[in-house]
């Protein structure tokens, strides 16, 4: 299998390149942004690709002619999207909306796997959760906004022109490696700093009451593996663990692992100006067409991007 990755240089695509080539042994081809970086001792061909630029996205998929294509490409932070709007929109939209016409143009279009978000699912029903695809989609942020809109726009294209698309809607996934913009890095690179001196004895947070469903990294890439040979057409499919936690809880299991002390301090930049109690996934879909669970347990993640950040700190 030929695959190409959209979007690599973010947190996702490094951990479901490695899957690709070394669980599942398929090519792969990735893209990033020209000011990104990009592990080089990774094996995979390299691009830089704007997906703003039409042209060029519809040159690279008739260059390379993949069989598949994981759309990962994306302005993925929530509190970002509240500060850039445009950039958002332009990205999450604009972007999808110029791959789905690549892919469309193609002699032999690929399949297409478009990644979105549990945030879609925005304020849910009090009964809602663990909440199912078929749940009505009220979002709650912009970021969220945009991706509705590129699902929708991808499941228009996939009926109207019998192209083979899946979307999957990912809940918070984490893991070694992950920006401290999103809250068990960020959680975990204050600890470390704190452990070695580079901090105050303050970890400063948001909202801790939000109940989330997170997920490993590693997991998460499994599973975009599986829908991608196993999953059926115009179907989309929750991608989580299926048990939300507390933010609060997340923060105390953190603490456990490290031992130091400190305060806990509310940081107006770290709240968002919506904020939605508790999202769940319902996951039954993607287990009944692939087979897969989550198989990384939250202790394990949570103790491999404390030690990711310990590393980094050890370094300086």
């Amino acid at each position: 299998m030929n695959a190409l990755i959209l979007g690599a240089a973010g947190f996702v695509g490094p951990y479901l390149l490695r899957h690709l080539t070394e669980d599942l042994g398929w090519q792969v081809s990735v893209t990033k942004l020209k000011q990104e970086s990009f592990a080089a001792e990774q094996a995979a061909d390299i691009y830089d690709l704007d997906l703003l630029d039409a042209d060029a996205v519809r040159t690279l998929l008739h260059t390379l002619q993949p069989d598949c294509v994981f759309h990962l490409a994306a302005q993925s932070s929530v509190a970002l999207s509240w500060k850039q709007p445009q950039l958002t929109a332009d990205i999450n939209i604009k972007g999808t909306i110029n791959l789905l016409e690549a892919v469309r143009s193609c002699t032999d279009p690929p399949k297409l796997l478009l990644v979105g978000s549990g945030e879609e699912y925005g304020h849910l029903r009090r009964d809602a959760c663990p909440v199912s695809e078929e749940e009505p989609l009220h979002p709650a942020n912009i970021y969220a906004a945009t991706k509705v809109c590129a699902e929708q726009m991808a499941m228009i294209y996939q009926r109207a022109y019998g192209l083979w698309i899946t979307a999957v809607r990912a809940f918070n996934h984490i893991g070694p490696g992950q920006s401290p913009q999103f809250v068990v890095s960020d959680f975990c690179k204050q600890t470390a700093a704190i452990e070695y001196g580079m901090q105050e004895p303050v970890i400063r947070t948001g909202n801790l009451s939000a109940k989330r469903d997170f997920t490993d990294v590693r997991d998460i890439v499994r599973a975009y593996g599986l829908i991608m040979t196993k999953g059926v057409s115009g179907r989309i499919y929750n991608v989580g663990s299926q048990n939300a936690i507390a933010i609060s809880e997340l923060l105390k299991q953190i603490h456990a692992l490290s031992g130091v002390p400190y305060a806990i301090q509310t940081d107006p930049e770290k709240l968002r100006p919506v904020d939605i109690p508790i999202i769940e996934a319902d996951i039954t879909k993607l287990q009944q067409d692939t087979g897969w669970s989550p198989a990384i347990a939250l202790q394990q993640t949570l103790k491999d991007t404390l030690a990711y950040w310990r590393a980094y700190y050890a370094a300086q």
